[in-house]
């Protein structure tokens, strides 16, 4: 009984670990995503300003 019981422990234990783990894997891809997308709006402003003189 004490062996089942030792086994059920640790497996619910490892789904909170997995569901810490995936939390801040979801948590780096969703910064990642927000930082390539900063930097896409940023080379895009950069090219149009680069392209089109307004001085000239």
């Amino acid at each position: 009984m004490g062996r089942i019981l030792l086994i059920v422990a640790a497996v619910v234990l490892a789904f909170f670990l997995l569901g810490s783990i995936l939390g801040f894997v979801v948590g780096l891809i969703k910064w990642a995503l927000i930082l390539g997308l900063i930097a896409v709006v940023a080379g895009f402003v950069v090219k149009l300003f680069r392209s089109s003189r307004f001085g000239d």
